[in-house]
């Protein structure tokens, strides 16, 4: 009895373990129900922490319907987990998808990293053969650099997979975030890994053109 007990708390402390994200993700689709019409065309934007703060990407594209379903920390492992919470309940025209910076600096390997994003845009092309999907490409920062050759292993890749991949696109924010070959100093927060309204100027002027 007290095995089976031990068993059964083992078993809970791991399904527990397997969520991570969860009071997150509950919050976010609470916001984004109260501001979603249903009867309109949706984007989403989605993904790690520099797409959750970006707090003014509605307002960037006022002629549409864009929903913020970012989490910040999140890999593409997590993303995953919640794409019917994040993604798929909205039904949208569009998606935006930002993961694989805290996958490389969790020290995963691209090729990795890139087999679960190809499982993402199988799952998602599946239950939704009409969304386009558009894959951010990892961005630099200060805190990151030394780990860019890495980054940059992942954006080939990533790039690639877009391109084999009907209905999938891929924009590079890596490059115009850059100063010849470092990165620009002056587009991010104390920090040095999380964008201020000048880094978000950079994406959204790369960004725009695919909107429509």
């Amino acid at each position: 009895m007290r095995y089976i007990f031990v068993l059964f708390f083992s078993i809970s402390i791991t399904a527990q373990a397997q969520l991570p994200f969860e009071e997150e993700v509950k919050q976010i689709q609470q916001y984004n129900d109260s501001l979603w019409d249903s009867s309109r065309p949706t984007i989403v934007f989605t993904g790690s922490s520099s797409i959750r703060f970006w707090n003014d990407v509605q307002e960037r594209f006022p002629q549409q319907q864009v929903l913020n379903t970012g989490f910040g920390g999140s890999q593409f492992s997590d993303l995953e987990h919640y794409l019917e919470e994040l993604i798929l309940n909205y039904n949208p025209v569009k998606v935006f998808i930002y993961e694989g910076d805290n996958d490389i600096f969790a020290k995963k390997r691209p090729r990795k990293i890139v087999k679960r994003a190809d499982n993402i845009l199988s799952t998602l092309q599946q239950r939704n053969p009409n969304m386009e999907i558009v894959l951010i490409s990892a961005k630099p920062s200060i805190s990151r650099w030394k780990y860019r050759g890495r980054y940059r292993r992942l954006n080939r890749k990533l790039n690639r997979l877009a391109s084999e991949t009907k209905g999938i696109d891929f924009v590079d924010v890596w490059y115009p975030m850059l100063d010849k070959r470092k990165v620009k100093q002056d587009i991010f927060i104390e920090d040095g890994l999380h964008m201020n309204d000048k880094g978000y100027d950079i994406w959204y002027d790369v960004i725009k053109d695919y909107i429509d």
